[in-house]
This record gives C-alpha cells, sequence and structure tokens, in this order.
C-alpha cells in the first residue's frame, strides 16, 4: 500500500522525548521551581544536547549521566532555582514518565513479530531504569547505548550498532523519534525513519526528511 512502510525487520527507538517525557522531571516538582518551569526545562535538554554535540566533535567523552548532571546545573544557574531541588530534579530523571501511547505501540509490533529495541544516548543503567519504572522491559528485545562506541548521535557509528545486532540493512530499520536532527541522522545512514511531531515543530533543513511523520507512536500501526 503507498502509505505503508515495507521490509522492516527492526523498529528502533530513540528514548529521550520519544518514549520518554523529557520534561516530566521539572513538571512534577514546578510547585517548588516555579512558574518558568517549562522553559528551565527547555533550557535543561537544550543543554544536554548542546554538550553531547561538542563532547562528541572534541573526542572529549563523558557518559550521558554525566552530561545530564552539568547541564541541569547549567539550566539551575541560569534560571535562579534553588540548588537545594539538583538531586530530587535527578532521581526524578530515571523515572521520567512514560508517553501513554508507547506500551500499546510496542505489543502490536511484538504480534507482528518485528523486533524493537532502544537506540538512545542514555547510559545502559538509565535505560534499564526508565523502561522497568514503567514496566515495559519486556516488550524491548534490546537497549542499545551509545557507550558501546563512546560517541553520541547523530555519529554513524551509532546507528549502526542497530544494524550489526540484528544482522540487517540500514533499509531493513523503522526509526523513531521526536528530534528532528536525530531523524536527519538516522536518514544519512539509510534507516526509514519516522518522526513523531508531537509538538506540531518545523523539520530541521539539513537535506534528508523523514520517510513519514506521525503525531503519536499510535499512528504508527499505519504504517507498519
Amino acid at each position: 500500500m503507498k502509505n505503508k512502510i515495507s521490509n522492516i525487520k527492526v523498529c528502533a527507538f530513540d528514548a529521550y522525548g520519544t518514549c520518554f517525557d523529557i520534561n516530566s522531571a521539572a513538571k512534577l516538582i514546578k510547585n517548588k521551581i516555579g512558574k518558568s518551569w517549562l522553559e528551565f526545562s527547555h533550557t535543561w535538554r537544550t543543554t544536554q544536547l548542546e554538550y553531547t554535540w561538542l563532547r562528541s566533535l572534541m573526542r572529549n567523552h563523558k557518559d550521558f549521566w554525566q552530561v545530564t548532571k552539568s547541564s541541569l546545573d547549567y539550566a539551575m544557574k541560569k534560571h535562579a532555582i534553588k540548588t537545594k531541588y539538583r538531586n530530587e530534579l535527578l532521581q526524578l530523571y530515571k523515572k521520567l514518565e512514560v508517553y501513554p501511547d508507547l506500551k500499546n505501540t510496542l505489543e502490536y509490533l511484538q504480534n507482528k513479530k518485528i523486533k524493537c529495541c532502544i537506540l538512545s544516548n542514555g547510559t545502559p543503567k538509565l535505560l534499564r531504569q526508565l523502561t522497568k519504572n514503567a514496566k515495559i522491559g519486556n516488550l524491548f528485545d534490546s537497549l542499545i547505548s551509545i557507550e558501546e562506541v563512546k560517541i553520541y548521535k547523530p555519529d554513524p557509528k551509532v546507528y549502526n550498532l542497530v544494524t550489526k545486532k540484528y544482522t540487517c540493512k540500514p533499509k531493513q530499520v523503522c526509526f523513531l523519534s521526536s528530534n528532528s536532527w536525530d531523524i536527519v541522522g538516522s536518514r544519512s545512514f539509510g534507516f526509514q525513519s519516522v518522526w513523531v511531531n508531537r509538538l506540531n515543530n518545523n523539520f530541521d533543513n539539513l537535506d534528508f526528511k523523514p520517510k513519514k511523520t506521525i503525531r503519536d507512536l499510535k499512528e504508527l500501526t499505519n504504517l507498519l
């Protein structure tokens, strides 16, 4: 069918922002942080990503938990958030809320005999904590971390971890991410990538476009 994506062996999911709500940590203590909690959370996330890209370019790797703490410190200082909330925010980051559309989507793919994995900047420990807390660990065949190659997305070495793990070609992988830069990187590698555009954002102007765009993960069931 015209709207279908065919010949998929593996569905690989980005974790942060795609499976898990990156703003949920700040949201849970927004009464303590104040009315700028969402702006603070956006700064934390943006800085976190910038640090991963800078460390990759500098070939000066620190794992995602270290990057998360460093970017949190920057965001807290910028938004004048009291340092006494630092540890609470970090603990909440280990238990980010899962998007409600994920579980049913994974069960659908499992019934279709399509392998499912997470491909993430997160450390193996963080990914285990997130999936265990969300009670969805049994729905993923594997949790793949960039720590295997110690460089962050969108380096091609990261996307190659999926093709190596499942002995498949890039075009046999459906990669899902809410981050347009991640879609660009994965499309450049050859994945059939689907942009999960939950917030109705504009796509980056970087040569590569998503194979498909969906508003949430439920819509994936119409494509596979």
